[in-house]
């Protein structure tokens, strides 16, 4: 019996979207370029977009059905398993190592542990720089205590999605100059985000991957507490220009900087680690600008930098304002003359400072990649 086209429309009627109830030639799938070589048939099937999830399970009931249909008329020696391309509408995601082509550097934020200001310390970052002229982006990794839309007063945000060169891309907020994606935009900010590692960090190669970040000078990643999933994911997605670690004085919170200063100069991980930060170095009350309190100790970070023979990137002093700014949505950074303002404008001058040595003295990072044995 000969094979011809109309045998295998009529098997793929018989294949059904997962979730439609319609069928594979209902949907318009199956691309008119059926061929036909002796037994050996072949074809495409058009997908929306590259991250469909049913591509593998459609594709095999598809070569199931034309085999079983084929059989029923007689013929069993036909050819398809492995002859099936799969297209789709929306252009394919970049390869890992050209994700970001515009981004000229990218910087991890992190501390060891929580509660010492770093998403405050990543915030008042971005806006400085942005102050200062560059193109600032920054990625809200912190998957599960997300707090940048509050900081940049963008908690009613909801991006949307617009097409640029053939795929759909999320466009980022953006508030005080700097680009700014969360998690917080896509879940109701009175729940908790209670998601495996998996769906944490498939959360956030989309949201790094398949967003329209652009051009970007710096790209800040706040990441969350800790060593983690998010972490890994992080370096295994993108080749991190270098770290900037923020720390208390205070000797529990530096023994956690220690740990994350070792997670990233290690031999798996190798990311340059740009300085630390020493943040609520000391209280200064507003009315009392030149006096200094050092109500977690003085100068930890700055001995911690100095054994390890890392930059002390700043010493961040403990002002109401910082907090009042953080939950205002007006990060303090904006008013260069107050006295934390200051201090985040030099930590910015440093951290561009670094940045520069660093890409003139080491070799770029590249990705950590992970071999299946």
């Amino acid at each position: 019996m000969a094979i011809y086209p109309k045998l295998i429309m009529d098997a793929l009627e018989k294949v059904r979207y997962p979730g439609t109830g319609k069928n594979l030639v209902e949907m318009g799938m199956v691309e008119d370029n059926i061929r036909i070589d002796g037994n050996k048939v072949s074809f495409s099937l058009l997908f929306e977009k590259p991250t469909d999830p049913f591509i593998k399970s459609v594709v095999k009931s598809a070569e199931a059905a034309i085999i079983t249909h084929a059989a029923e008329l007689g013929e069993k020696g036909i050819d398809i398993k492995g002859n099936i391309e799969v297209r789709t509408r929306q252009a394919a995601r970049p390869e890992p190592d050209k994700l970001l082509p515009e981004v000229k550097n990218i910087i991890a934020v992190s501390s060891g542990k929580g509660g010492v200001g770093k998403s405050t310390v990543a915030a008042n970052l971005a806006v400085a720089l942005t102050m200062q002229g560059y193109k600032v982006g920054l990625l809200d990794a912190d998957i599960f205590g997300p707090s940048q839309p509050k900081m940049f007063h963008l908690e009613e945000a909801r991006p949307y999605m617009e097409e640029v060169n053939g795929r759909e891309l999320i466009q980022p907020a953006e508030n005080y100059g700097v680009k700014v994606l969360s998690i917080g935009f896509f879940v109701n900010k009175e729940d908790a985000v209670l998601w495996r590692g998996a769906m944490a960090s498939n959360a956030l190669k989309q949201l790094i991957a398949d967003a329209n970040w652009g051009d970007l000078d710096y790209f800040l990643i706040d990441l969350p507490p800790g060593t983690s999933d998010i972490h890994l994911t992080m370096v295994q997605t993108l080749a991190i220009t270098g770290a900037i670690v923020v720390s208390t004085p205070q000797e529990v919170a530096l023994a956690d900087a220690r740990k994350g200063i070792s997670m990233f100069l290690g031999e798996k991980i190798n990311v340059p680690v740009l300085g630390l930060v020493e943040n609520m170095a000391w209280f200064t009350p507003a009315e009392l600008p030149e006096n200094k309190y050092y109500i977690f100790g003085k100068e930890g970070g700055k001995r911690l930098a100095e054994e390890l023979n890392i930059p002390l990137l700043g010493q961040i002093p403990i002002v109401q304002s910082i907090c009042e700014g953080g939950d205002n949505g007006k990060p303090v950074a904006l008013n260069p003359d107050s006295i934390t303002g200051a201090a985040f404008q030099a930590l910015a001058e440093n951290v561009v400072d670094q940045i520069e040595y660093r890409n003139e003295h080491l070799d770029p990072t590249r990705r950590v990649v992970v071999s299946k044995k």
